[in-house]
């Protein structure tokens, strides 16, 4: 069965995919022959990739290929593995990042991870954490920070008669746009999403992607995802990882209907798992 048809990517998509290709856009994150070392063991080799800025790249491959690793690198979350080892460049607009205060990478880099992470705190005092921890605000300015964070998250709404209320009480989707709001509250320049939905239901789901698409204009964002019709919905550029290389990265549209790799179009395609 051909890629396009087993996605059913729309006219639409594809003309957005074409108009992609021709609009210029910055380097937010270049990353050059990088290599990470679990002590004795080469987890990522030789992986270069440019990710642009106010854009959404996915990361594809089958479990344990790297991607993960990867997407850890970008904000430093691998220096706190024992024995960790990288190698290589990463730069975030044009700096260099292992080189960079680790404090100043998480606040310009947040993460929203596979599982909601909520502190055992107030829907408030969660997403308020960060900015106080910064000392960005004042507390009278810090009220609006948190609704429009709630707000971006598509969350608002739904919290706004219970902001002083325990995050723990909230759903699983709901906590995981909570967490997404208390990542934007900081005014994340990039936000990396490890598996964001793999533990969420269609709708949560749908939610999460619809807060992610409207980021895309003040947020450059890179996501790890094993759903592959989640990766050709939402990003714009997609890189295909195998065995701790990265095989492929062009735009989403060419990685699904038109690969250059056989990995790639076997992976796509279901005939590697």
């Amino acid at each position: 069965m051909a890629t396009g048809a087993l996605f059913a990517r729309s006219i639409l998509v594809r003309a957005a995919d074409a108009a992609l290709s021709r609009t210029p856009t910055q380097t937010k994150l270049g990353i050059e022959g990088l290599n990470f070392h679990y002590g004795a063991f080469e987890a990522l080799h030789g992986i270069t990739l440019e990710i642009p800025k106010h854009r959404i790249t996915a990361l594809i491959g089958p479990s344990g290929c790297g991607k993960s690793t990867f997407l850890r690198t970008l904000n430093r979350m691998s220096d706190l593995t024992p024995k960790a080892r990288v190698e290589g460049k990463i730069a975030l607009d044009g700096q260099d990042l292992l080189r960079m205060d680790p404090m100043e990478i998480r606040r310009r880099v947040g993460m929203v991870f596979q599982r909601p992470n909520p502190f055992p705190k107030s829907i408030f005092d969660n997403v308020a954490f960060g900015v106080r921890v910064n000392r960005m605000e004042s507390e009278s300015a810090l009220r609006d920070t948190v609704e429009q964070s709630l707000r971006k998250a598509a969350l608002w709404d739904e919290v706004k008669d219970c902001l002083h209320k325990s995050a723990m009480s909230l759903s699983g989707g709901q906590q995981q746009r909570l967490c997404i709001a208390r990542a934007l509250a900081v005014k994340p320049e990039v936000l990396l999403f490890d598996e964001p939905c793999s533990a969420l239901d269609p709708i949560s789901t749908a939610k999460i992607e619809e807060v992610m698409m409207q980021m895309r204009e003040e947020c450059t964002m890179v996501i790890v995802t094993h759903n592959l019709q989640q990766a050709a919905r939402i990003s714009d550029r997609t890189g295909f990882f195998l065995m701790g290389r990265l095989v492929e990265h062009n735009t989403t549209g060419a990685i699904f209907e038109n690969p250059c790799q056989e990995e790639t179009q076997n992976y796509i395609t279901g005939r590697m798992g």
